[in-house]
């Protein structure tokens, strides 16, 4: 095998070069089916480079997508490290007035919307919003040809000659390891997203170092059900099938019959995946009217993970491996593995030990400190924030709260932040308080987690009204959904007299259930 590249396009180039006629992605829930070989993939990939080199990208300008699971987003992220851009993915829960945020701040000067898919056409939500001033909107087809005026039909800035797509191999090669890669937003203790800075070099090793703890090969086929916008997706999906010629089969909508059918129809080895995600599999009625023995690597995580559920995973599927790990977006997503010989109550109990390039201790107060290879350069247009995370030894404060026992695996017990887990993705109080304080009448808002059996946690907001006015409950998930995303609306609403709080005025959270 060629030597570990640095950055992404000398992974495709490696990638085209080994494996040129093995498959690359598999994408048949679309009305055109795509199958692309990794030679073919490369192409399409060179293509959207010098479609933005015709629109003026330069190195180093910012391309959002805002799209589902399917062929277009690794070629459009590919494309955009390609010609030496910085990719800025954008949660498909977000509204547009959060989309439009982050696309404002990250100094996005294109944009790639979908069109018409399950209901939502974003593509047109886009068009009528303040994103589109001055920028151009590529719109990609799924369930229906693009043909919104105003945007760039995705074959139309596809069509490109041979020549201007070859031209583009310049580019890529010019990008190094310390140029950005993406910048990924993640919510903060302040309750605003911060843009964290992620380096080609960074990025790369943490998807090498996950992929080569799965032992990820060409004869792989990876069921993709974590969304490409995130770390999960992206660098722990995306990326390293890159780097080991694994084909991707991305799958936009989950439910469990709708996996169990990829898994059967197209042999699928590796399936990563939020604990939930598989016990809804456990649980499927149908399930035994698919054939899932191709399922070789099971990795899971970002919430507690039963041991039954280890357990079952390979008693009831036959799955020889199963992983957890821990990370965090600052780290490309990646910080501890559980290895694939570890028993399920390392896998269930624990988040394994320190990547390959990753090193991990505790602070006198228990707190979670990680610096390494895949520590980020630091959060967009933040060096206050950026200070405060990286000390200056270069040791990351994670925010959260653990243990670690003799062999070094990491167990996660508290969290230093508020922060809680919804469904596999990280809710941070401050800004659902911050956004729920604007319903007129509300005083003050305080948001906690709490158990939930499908999700992990939800929200639970508590909170204070003016004397005679009447604030509903209503009135305030209203408000939520309109200005946040799904996951981040509280599901339950409760109106307090006043909140606990200990000497110094902060209100005592640990006391509110």
């Amino acid at each position: 095998m060629l030597p570990t590249p640095l950055t992404t396009p000398a992974a495709l180039h490696r990638a085209e070069a080994q494996w040129p006629d093995r498959p690359a992605i598999v994408d048949e829930q679309w009305a055109e089916p795509v199958r692309l070989t990794w030679s073919e993939f490369a192409g399409r990939v060179r293509r959207f480079a010098a479609g933005l080199v015709g629109l003026g990208v330069r190195p180093g300008d910012r391309v959002a997508v805002w799209a589902p699971n399917s062929h277009h987003w690794p070629v459009a992220a590919l494309g955009t490290h390609y010609a030496g851009a910085v990719l800025v993915p954008l949660n498909t829960r977000y509204t547009v007035s959060e989309a439009s945020d982050i696309v404002d701040r990250s100094g996005a000067r294109i944009v790639v919307a979908s069109g018409v898919f399950a209901g939502i056409d974003r593509l047109t939500e886009v068009l009528a919003s303040p994103i589109a001033e001055g920028r151009t909107v590529i719109g990609v087809p799924l369930e229906e040809p693009v043909t919104a005026d105003g945007a760039v039909a995705w074959d139309e800035f596809m069509d490109v000659s041979d020549e201007a797509a070859d031209a583009t191999r310049a580019l890529a090669d010019a990008v190094t390891g310390e140029d950005l890669s993406d910048i990924l937003f993640t919510s903060g203790t302040t309750g605003a997203p911060k843009g964290v800075l992620a380096e080609h070099r960074q990025t790369i090793a943490g998807s090498h170092a996950w992929g080569a703890n799965g032992a990820l090969t060409e004869d792989d086929r990876y069921l993709m059900v974590n969304p490409f916008f995130h770390t999960f997706g992206y660098k722990a999906g995306i990326l390293p099938c890159v780097l080991f010629g694994t084909a991707m089969l991305p799958l936009a909508v989950y439910s469990p019959t709708e996996a169990c059918k990829l898994v059967s129809k197209e042999r699928a080895t590796v399936f990563p995946g939020a604990p939930t995600i598989f016990q809804t599999v456990l649980d499927d009625p149908n399930r035994g009217d698919y054939d899932l023995s191709s399922l070789r690597l099971i990795v899971t995580g970002a919430t507690i993970v039963p041991v039954v559920l280890i357990e079952r995973l390979q008693s009831d599927l036959g799955v020889e491996t199963v992983v957890t790990a821990y990370g965090q977006t600052e780290t490309s997503g990646f910080i501890t593995t559980c290895r694939p010989d570890d028993d399920a109550v390392t896998v269930a109990t624990t988040c394994g030990r320190a990547f390959d390039g990753m090193e991990v201790k505790l602070s006198e107060q228990g707190e979670v400190l990680t610096r390494g290879a895949m520590v980020m350069r630091g959060y967009l247009d933040n060096p206050e924030a950026t200070a405060e995370t990286i000390d200056a030894d270069g040791w990351l404060h994670t925010g959260d709260i653990g243990t670690l026992d003799e062999r070094g695996n990491l167990t996660i017990t508290d969290r230093l932040k508020d922060m809680y887990i919804c469904g596999g993705f990280n809710v941070y109080p401050a800004e659902v308080e911050q956004t729920l304080s604007r319903v007129p009448g509300v005083t003050e808002v305080a948001v906690i987690g709490v158990p939930d059996e499908r999700l992990g946690e939800v929200g639970k907001a508590f909170v204070t009204t003016l004397p005679d006015t009447t604030v509903t409950v209503d009135d305030v998930l209203a408000h939520a959904r309109e200005h946040l995303a799904n996951f981040k609306v509280p599901r339950t609403v409760e109106f307090v007299d006043a909140f606990p709080r200990n000497a110094s005025g902060k209100i005592l959270k640990r006391e509110m259930t």
